[in-house]
This record gives structure tokens, sequence and C-alpha cells, in this order.
């Protein structure tokens, strides 16, 4: 597989660059590009690749057949488009592989229709941690009750990104946005959801595939949310906070059944430590700790992604719209329902 990165972001250097390269011979990068930063000639030089700025080069390279898109959720449907037009064998699409339900209903049809695999870089979908609690969960003799997701994160650019990058409101060095305005705190919510908590909600969406109502949203500074929905008889729980000032960060997913709970936790962020961590904790109070996968989900889901480049197993186009729509879906109905006191 020839591999041509557009991107050259923390996430390029630092997660798929050192994964894609664990991967031995199964994949090579010859081609890196970014969008005028510079950084795609240091990250290519080592790797003996080419580099180049924006997209034109390096869709236009007959050395890359396979393109990962790693740049800012604005440009995935016009890139992955052009991928496609460009005789692009396979996309991997850093998350989320759209913000509205034009853009992700336009880029799956267009690979669909090419037959160019597509893939989502989810990489929690992907942890061996959640596959095995999603083995127990459908092996449950009762439902899940509620689910809650707890993230508590330290100070990251990239995550700070994700409220700045295109909302309505001043960038970050012309000053903060104003969130006691309805309309600004909801926003950055909505982004919040379509970009963080995008994480978890193709998880969720397996257990809680049919979103009922939004229950309760709202900011949380410095930088957060508290959300809560019912979705398929089930009341789900999303909270984040931004930590002004500590190194540790918390990323948990917790199922409620009448009997027991289920806590998957998940390695920090941008390191390489192995997959999530499980506790099961029967009502007794007692828990039992299951030992992590060496594997995280990073490498999980290159490994998924080359197999499916190389034809162990179909795309699933449905799948990938459907669990690209739900947050979609979400974030509309909170940015609704934070909004609707200023309506006339």
């Amino acid at each position: 597989m020839k591999l041509g990165f557009l991107g050259a972001g923390p996430g390029v250097g630092a997660l798929h660059l050192p994964t894609v390269g664990r991967l031995g011979s199964r994949i090579r990068v010859t081609h890196i590009a970014d969008g005028g930063s510079g950084r795609s000639q240091q990250l290519a030089g080592p790797l003996g690749a080419r580099w180049s700025k924006g997209d034109r080069e390096l869709l236009a390279d007959a050395d890359v057949d396979v393109v990962a898109v790693c740049t800012p959720p604005s440009e995935h449907q016009r890139q992955i488009q052009a991928a496609v037009s460009a005789g692009k064998k396979a996309i991997f699409c850093e998350k989320p592989l759209a913000t509205r339900r034009e853009e992700a209903t336009a880029v799956v049809t267009a690979c669909r229709e090419a037959g160019v695999a597509l893939m989502v870089g989810t990489n929690h979908l992907y942890d061996p941690a959640w596959l095995q609690v999603r083995g127990w969960l459908d092996q449950l003799d009762e439902p899940v009750q509620s689910i809650a997701v707890t993230l508590a994160l330290p100070p990251n650019g990239r995550y700070h990104e994700v409220v700045f990058d295109g909302g309505p409101f001043p960038a970050p060095s012309r000053g903060r946005p104003d969130t006691q305005d309805p309309a600004i705190a909801a926003a950055i919510v909505k982004q919040l959801i379509t970009g963080l908590a995008i994480h978890d909600l193709p998880a969720i969406r397996y257990v809680a595939p049919h979103i009922e109502a939004v229950q309760y949203a709202r900011f949380v500074p410095p930088i957060g949310y508290a959300v809560g929905y019912r979705a398929s008889g089930i009341d789900i729980q999303l909270a984040l906070t931004m930590l002004p000032g500590g190194p540790d960060s918390l990323w948990r997913m917790s199922f409620f059944t009448g009997s027991q709970r289920l806590d998957l936790d998940y390695s920090p962020p941008f390191v390489h430590a192995g997959s999530g961590s499980v506790a099961t904790r029967p009502a007794d109070g007692s828990a039992i700790n299951h030992p992590p996968s060496r594997m995280d989900g990073y490498e999980a889901e290159w490994l998924n992604f080359a197999e499916l480049v190389e034809g162990r197993h179909p795309v699933d186009y449905d799948l990938i719209l459907a669990d690209a729509l739900y947050p979609i879906e979400l974030a509309e109905r909170v940015f609704d329902v934070m909004t609707a006191g200023d309506r006339p």
C-alpha cells in the first residue's frame, strides 16, 4: 500500500506515522502534504517520502494509491471527492467524516459508486477493550439502562482547535469567545460533539441507535459540556471538562444494567499506551479488573484499514454513514435545545 497523508499536524506526527511504521512493509508512506505549515517536509524527510503544500500534488502523484485525510473537517468532503476523482483506491479519513448531513451523504455516496474503500479513523471503536465490552454487552441477559461518558482532559491544542475552527466567534489570538451568548455557547458545544464526543458516539450508537430526545445541554467553562439524552430507551449522559492545569486525563465509558456496571477507561490521548482497561462491578460493590491489551486503538484501526485495502473484508458503507449521521443529529438537537429560549 502506497500511502499519502493530507495533513501534517500533531495527530499525523505523533500518532499515525509511528503506528504505520510499526506495520512494516504492508504500508509505505510515499507523500505527505501540509496546508502551508512546512511540517510535511520535516515529517517526510526521515521516511524518504515526497512532500508538498496543499493537496493537488499529492492527489496527482502516481506513487500514491491510498490517501489519509487528516485535515480540518471543513476540508474532508472536498478532499475525499477529489481523491475519488483522482482514482485513489482507498481513503482513511480522520474523524469526523463530516459535520453536516449533506457532506456525509455525499462522500459516502461518492466512494460507494466508485468502489473506493473508505474508513473513518475512530480509534476507540477499534480498541480491543471496546471490542471486549461489546462482546459482553451482546451476551447480557438484562438490558442496558444507562450509559455515561466522562472526559476530563488536560489542555491540548488539538482539542482547543475543535472549539475555534470555523465557529462563529473570534479565534483564540483575538480573545476568548463570549460564552455568555447562548448562540455562541451552543455552537461550541455543537462543535465539541462532532469533533470530540465523536470518539465514543459510534460505540454508543451500537447500543442505543435511535435518538429520542435531548433532556438537557449546557456549556461548562472553561471548555466543556454536560449533555443528557435518551436513545432507544436508554438514558445517556455526556460530560466533558478541560482541566486548566492538571496533567492527568480521564476518559471513561460506563454501561449500567440492573445488576452491574461495566467501566471502560481509555488510555490518555496522544500516547501509545496499550488498549483501554475494563472493570466489571457487580451490585455487591466488588470489582473485577481485566488486563488491557498491548495493542492500542491506533494500531488496531490501521490494521483494520490495511485489511480493508487488501480486500479481506467488505466496506460497510451503510454503517459508515449511520455512524457519521448519529453525532450530527445529536449535535443539531443539542444546539436547538440550547438556543430554544432565544427564539421569538
